[in-house]
């Protein structure tokens, strides 16, 4: 029974960051559009004065809101992932030690039953909604960084990254530390090679390439990385 629960925990909590995912987006969308103030621009003009084109409390109310989501973003994702820990070693457990629903003649009892089947069921839900085939760890790792500036025009634009997409992997690189060096090596040491980056989209995941290449504007890519 307790595994049943931590199961539609995760599920519902897997739902509200998605919701949260989709504010975010909206707010980093708003913030970044033609003339707007981006995400930390100034909110002054060069005379210090309070700019005239944009709504000032709007930005800091919107930027304050996009704080907050990141903060419940980061506690949600933990918890997902913690659950996910103990759905996956209730499942791998089975494996290792099988048992009769009917008795206790293995030392298991009906609990730990619910737990595997939890578990299985789970990580069924996780890759029938997974739009690739893709091995199970990947499907339900948590994004480390995201999209939150691009140019128009870069290579990034071009291959098909859009503001607010949470990487899941680039290339070789996946959650850790050093996360924007290593991001930057991925992409010096492969310039002009397709990498293979693997995305997160308004609850969706995406697979697609993107190149590093030189081009009018700044850097290989054209975009900015916020680890998360």
């Amino acid at each position: 029974m307790v595994a049943t629960n931590v199961k539609g925990e995760t599920l519902s909590l897997m739902d509200k960051r998605a919701a949260m995912e989709a504010e975010m987006n909206a707010i980093i969308e708003r913030l970044n559009q033609p003339g707007g103030p981006g995400l930390s621009g100034n909110l002054v003009d060069s005379e210090g004065f309070p700019r005239t084109d944009i709504d000032i409390a709007g930005v800091r109310a919107e930027r304050r809101r996009l704080a907050e989501l990141r903060n419940d973003h980061k506690e949600i994702s933990e918890k997902i992932n913690q659950n996910i820990e103990i759905l996956h070693a209730a499942r791998l457990g089975s494996k290792s030690s099988p048992f009769k629903v009917s008795g206790n003649e293995d030392g298991l009892n009906t609990q730990t039953s619910s737990a595997v089947d939890a578990g299985s069921s789970l990580q069924n839900v996780l890759l029938r909604h997974s739009p690739t085939s893709m091995d199970v760890d990947v499907v339900v790792s948590i994004p480390f960084a995201m999209v939150d500036e691009i140019s128009d025009s870069s290579p990034a634009a071009e291959d098909g990254l859009q503001l607010g997409d949470q990487i899941l992997k680039f290339g070789s690189v996946e959650a850790g530390d050093n996360l924007l060096q290593r991001l930057a090596s991925e992409s010096q040491s492969n310039m002009d090679r397709p990498i293979p980056v693997v995305i997160m989209r308004q609850g969706a995941m995406i697979n697609l390439t993107v190149t590093p290449r030189t081009w009018p504007g700044r850097g290989l890519l054209g975009c900015h990385f916020r680890i998360l």
